[in-house]
């Protein structure tokens, strides 16, 4: 693994991020929902790049002065080094200098690792989505997090 940059993601890096869309998650969002999504004014895209590679992104949308987190996925490999820690970092900068004053995100219930990881963040469990998630089924934990 060589330096990591995070940076805004790009049309180029479209087919790369749909890619592990399909590898991280059982409805992956389609690349015409992703192209939609960077002509998005209140969308915001990073990426987590290695040496040319895709190696994990991040979304969120900006709703007046909060900001819902939409995605975030780092290929398996890649996992456990920090990645996306990094991209949630670079967002939580985006939104101070935003006047973005609160993060959200849904997350399944099961996703230990990730629920583990917005707690070091900051996020705090405040409800349920009951059956949110599909293939398979299940609830969501709703998280929110105050930027500081």
């Amino acid at each position: 693994m060589g330096e990591i940059i995070i940076r805004g993601m790009l049309p180029k890096d479209i087919d790369q991020v749909v890619a592990i869309e399909k590898i991280c998650f059982s409805l992956p969002w389609s690349k015409e929902s992703l192209e939609k999504e960077l002509i998005n004014e209140l969308a915001y895209y990073q990426c987590a790049e290695d040496k040319g590679k895709i190696i994990g992104y991040m979304g969120m949308w900006r709703i007046i002065n909060e900001c819902h987190i939409t995605n975030i996925a780092v290929l398996p490999e890649y996992r456990n080094k920090g990645i996306a820690s990094m991209l949630i970092n670079k967002m939580i900068e985006i939104c101070k200098c935003s006047e973005i004053d609160r993060m959200t995100l849904e997350v399944r219930k099961s996703n230990s690792p990730a629920i583990n990881l917005y707690k070091k963040f900051g996020f705090v469990e405040v409800g349920i989505r009951p059956n949110y998630y599909v293939k398979p089924v299940e609830d969501a934990l709703i998280m929110w997090k105050n930027i500081d």
